[in-house]
């Protein structure tokens, strides 16, 4: 009887293993539901619908440049700069559209060209880190200051407006559904699509020993920089996001992401030592450091406090993470 007993607790050992291996985000789903309830105490009008859809927004662009982070962690690589990409990104698009006189066609050009700004600083980025062989996390702090120090040329100060369409579409609704909730869904299904692709899974096994993948011939170089491209563009849209919350240009705006990207990445299972994770835990991590913020402004804590509360909750989250990891 106690061998039989002690056989199927090295079962269901093993089982809850195996489920916090193949789904690592699973522990950022439970802080997620539990931060939810405290809100909820804490903000009676939190599980409003319309509460909700403006926390979501205000979640969007986090949510957008940790998704685009999570690729780069999975190859085992970093990228310090998607803060200052979001800002360069920010002012492009702003004095585009301004520059051509805000009309419809102004703000397809002006969204155009920060895509490509976007796109093209994770691919110089990506051709540094890969094909030049620089370490990814100097490499990425110097191309951070470098994007930074454009976005001022660009936009010396904050300024500039877009036209009320723009910040009146992401604040509004489509058949009915809340824009942002139309974005919320595409990230999702890009998440569970390319999951299952045979790039995602060559990217896993990049990050999970890359000298045994230049051994099997995966064409490891590409894949490095493809990761940094797809982060370049999360970081345009998370900054297209902001674009369409604040309907005006600044320079210094996405400074701040670069490490709350990264937190949000650990935070929903993805081993900064890259092969293990993904893109779904980041989403539940970026949202929970939202929450987070929800609950240390309604608890009304005092200014001076706020930050050294939001780093020990980060912490105990991550610590969490890491003990459910060693069992």
């Amino acid at each position: 009887m106690t061998m039989h007993t002690s056989s199927t607790a090295g079962t269901l050992s093993s089982s809850r293993k195996f489920e916090f291996r193949r789904h690592p985000y699973l522990l950022a789903v439970g802080v997620f539901i539990l931060l939810s309830i405290v809100n909820a105490i804490l903000q009676p009008s939190f599980l409003r619908p319309a509460v909700a859809v403006s926390n979501l927004a205000s979640f969007m662009p986090l949510i957008l440049v940790a998704v685009g982070q999570t690729y780069v962690i999975l190859a085992s690589d970093i990228d310090l700069s998607v803060g200052f990409i979001i800002s360069v990104v920010n002012v492009v698009v702003v004095t585009t559209i301004e520059a051509l006189g805000g009309s419809g066609g102004a703000i397809l050009a002006g969204f155009a060209a920060g895509i490509a700004t976007g796109i093209l600083a994770g691919l110089v980025n990506g051709l540094c880190v890969a094909v030049l062989r620089f370490q990814p996390i100097v490499t990425t702090f110097a191309t951070g200051i470098i994007f930074a120090g454009v976005a001022l040329w660009i936009l010396p100060q904050a300024g500039g407006q877009v036209p009320a369409i723009v910040w009146r579409t992401y604040a509004g609704a489509v058949a009915g559904v809340p824009v942002v909730l139309w974005l919320l869904a595409a990230v999702l299904v890009f998440i569970a699509v390319f999951a299952r692709t045979r790039f995602h899974t060559a990217l896993v096994a990049v990050g999970g020993n890359m000298q045994a993948a230049y051994q099997t011939k995966l064409p490891v170089t590409r894949i490095r920089i493809t990761s940094y491209v797809i982060s370049g563009l999360f970081a345009a849209l998370a900054a297209l996001a902001l674009v369409g919350e604040t309907a005006s240009g600044d320079p210094l705006l996405g400074g701040a992401f670069s490490l709350s990207s990264i937190t949000a990445v650990v935070l929903g299972g993805t081993a900064l030592a890259g092969g293990r994770g993904g893109a779904l835990g980041s989403l539940f991590g970026a949202i929970i450091l939202g929450l987070i913020a929800n609950v240390i402004f309604f608890a009304q804590l005092p200014f001076e406090y706020q930050n050294l509360a939001q780093g020990l909750v980060i912490l105990l989250a991550l610590a969490g993470g890491v003990f459910v990891a060693r069992r």
